[in-house]
């Protein structure tokens, strides 16, 4: 074991990049520049700012990775600055890692459907053969199955395992043990990449404390869910600070809006955090009484325990229960079209008044059939 984990510690991840992109410097703009001025004339901007920009937000190019959002950022998720990355969104890092990573038509992607659909988009742009290790349903929810994972990432010449914790749909957080062994067995071989957006709503930590010891692991985070921010399109990888530096090469010049940035180091403020903690408090609460009583409805056939801000429930006649959802103005996810989940609907988390909607349009729905 310990030959093993020297090797996963040693191998050099950089060894996976896609090798016309090794060394690639990606392009240079203006502000990656280090001159120092008060009068910018190197990037064709516009002298004044428009009319409605009160506050000159938005005449200049953003800072490519703004460094009081990067250190925010960093010190939110326990890592350093270099081994951060600023996104749109987990999604840009699904697609930077995809094409970093990925030869077309031949470096394969692995994932575990039921799963975020943004893996195989990704995958299908690039060309990157899809290899998919469905999730198992067991007694305990839906679970990956680590050894085929392993064997489909080998026999396939992945590049990219993707592992969604906890899962989008169906609810379960992988244990720190099962992300530690899979990254071990994959070292030198594939990156295995986990998808961390609903973190903040689980009681397992995250896999940040493990990039240390596996330079061929990338944490996903994002500002969207917990915090609220969806329409600012934050989010981040984690990883070591050389696949990061060479993400950053192959990503777009200014991929975060000035305004974006400066939202987001409002939100990561100790006054805001200190409220967001509290409102995931809730919406654990809330998700354990939501389990509780959709249990109990006729008609629900099974309901997944989740860490997620979500649950996946399973309904005898789904189709009426969205509809019936839908009548009362409650828009809910329809997983019907997702492997295994032909009977199922995804329903987020709300306040509790929301919820108290979605359990007594459901209620009504039963009473009238």
């Amino acid at each position: 074991m310990n030959a093993s984990r020297t090797n996963a510690t040693d191998s050099n991840v950089l060894d996976l990049i896609r090798p016309d992109l090794r060394g690639f410097g990606g392009y240079k703009s203006a502000r990656t520049e280090t001159l120092r001025g008060d009068v910018w004339l190197n990037a064709n901007e516009s002298a004044w700012s428009n009319p409605a920009d009160a506050g000159a937000l938005c005449q200049r190019y953003p800072e490519p990775q703004p460094m009081a959002l990067r250190a925010a950022l960093a010190d939110l998720y326990g890592c350093a600055a270099e081994q951060l990355l600023i996104g749109r969104g987990s999604d840009e890092a699904i697609d930077l890692l995809v094409r970093a990573l990925c030869v077309p038509g031949r470096d394969g992607v692995v994932i575990s459907s039921p799963v975020f659909g943004m893996y195989a988009v990704s995958a299908r742009l690039q060309d990157a053969p899809l290899i998919d290790v469905p999730l198992r349903d067991t007694e305990r929810g839906f679970e990956p199955d680590p050894d085929a994972l392993v064997a489909a990432a080998l026999a396939n010449r992945a590049r990219l395992v993707f592992l969604c914790s906890p899962t989008n749909p169906t609810g379960r957080a992988c244990a720190l043990e099962e992300i530690a062994g899979l990254a071990e067995r994959l070292a030198g071989r594939a990156l295995l990449v986990v998808d961390e957006a609903y973190v903040e709503f689980s009681d397992v930590p995250s896999a940040t404390s493990l990039i240390a010891r596996f330079p061929n692991l990338v944490v996903l985070r994002t500002l969207s869910k917990a915090h609220a921010l969806a329409a600012a399109r934050i989010g981040v990888a984690i990883a070591a600070k050389e696949l990061i530096a060479v993400l950053r090469a192959c990503q777009a010049p200014y991929p975060v809006p000035a305004p974006c940035a400066e939202l987001a180091l409002a939100g990561l403020a100790p006054a805001a955090l200190a409220q967001t903690r509290e409102r995931v408090a809730v919406v654990r609460r809330e998700r354990a009484r939501m389990r509780d009583a959709l249990a109990t409805l006729p008609g629900v056939r099974r309901v997944y325990p989740s860490q997620g801000n979500y649950l996946l429930v399973r309904f005898d006649d789904a189709d009426r229960a969205f509809a019936a959802l839908l009548s009362t103005g409650v828009v809910v996810r329809d997983q019907r079209a997702a492997p295994q989940l032909g009977d199922a609907l995804r329903i987020s988390i709300g306040s509790p008044e929301q919820n108290d909607r979605v359990l007594s349009a459901l209620a009504v729905r039963e009473a009238a059939a």
